[in-house]
């Protein structure tokens, strides 16, 4: 399994907004799971932790109209990336790999 965390600075006082945006459905083949998560310490960052059956499930998942919909709305509600990893999942509850 593929997986990436990632920690988003939203817009200062946008991070609601960035959220609402992350977590609107929408069926992503290959996705086992899909986290996005305040930062309690940082009112303005997200924690988004990913996993995906293979790295190439999470690469076709950017050409859907969905993502890139999400992508277009969201993106002038972030600030930056404040770290990006890729991690190769093991498993864990829930996942069933």
């Amino acid at each position: 399994m593929y997986g990436l965390i990632g920690r988003i600075r939203a817009v200062p006082g946008q991070r609601a907004a960035l959220a609402a945006v992350m977590v609107e459905d929408g069926a992503m083949p290959g996705c086992l799971s899909y986290v996005v998560a305040e930062d309690p310490a940082d009112a303005d960052v997200l924690w988004v932790t990913e996993v995906w059956v293979d790295e190439a499930a999470h690469k076709a998942s950017l050409a859907l109209p969905q993502v890139q919909a999400a992508i277009a709305k969201g993106r002038p509600l972030v600030a930056g990336v404040d770290s990006h990893v890729a991690t190769r999942v093991l498993g864990g509850i829930g996942l069933k790999g």
